[in-house]
């Protein structure tokens, strides 16, 4: 009977353990425009528009760099960028985003915060937008 109980005990603390050691290993948060708001303020990041040129053109985030993550050139780019540091990505609606992010975390970026909703849901909040120059 012990021997059986210490089993199951080991088990189930292996499982938890296991558990907590993937939650915290987390590469990728979403992250709401409000979240957004606080990040800025708090973290040394790269902020990253992957929408394409055209669309950055109509106004983007203040401070955001535009690598288009449909473009060719877009894996020769994100090689200009340290992975050791955190990233912040956002598109339109946040689909482009999702697919970017993970695309970063398979290239071994170790933070990516992703807008949730992308630009729409920043402005539809009243966030400002910069023209680029």
């Amino acid at each position: 009977m012990t021997k059986r109980f210490f089993s199951v005990f080991a088990i189930t603390v292996a499982i938890f353990l296991w558990g907590c050691k993937e939650q915290n290993q987390s590469v990728i948060e979403m992250v709401t425009a409000d979240e957004m708001v606080d990040l800025i303020d708090q973290l040394d990041y790269k902020l990253l528009d992957v929408r394409t040129p055209e669309e950055y053109k109509s106004g983007t985030i203040a401070g955001a760099y535009n690598m288009d993550y449909l473009s060719e050139a877009f894996n020769i780019q994100i090689k200009t960028l340290d992975p050791t540091e955190p990233i912040v990505v956002f598109c339109k609606s946040g689909k482009r985003s999702s697919a970017c992010a993970e695309f970063l975390e398979k290239q071994g970026f170790v933070k990516i915060y992703n807008l949730k909703g992308g630009i729409t849901q920043w402005t539809n909040l009243g966030l400002p937008i910069v023209l680029p120059e």
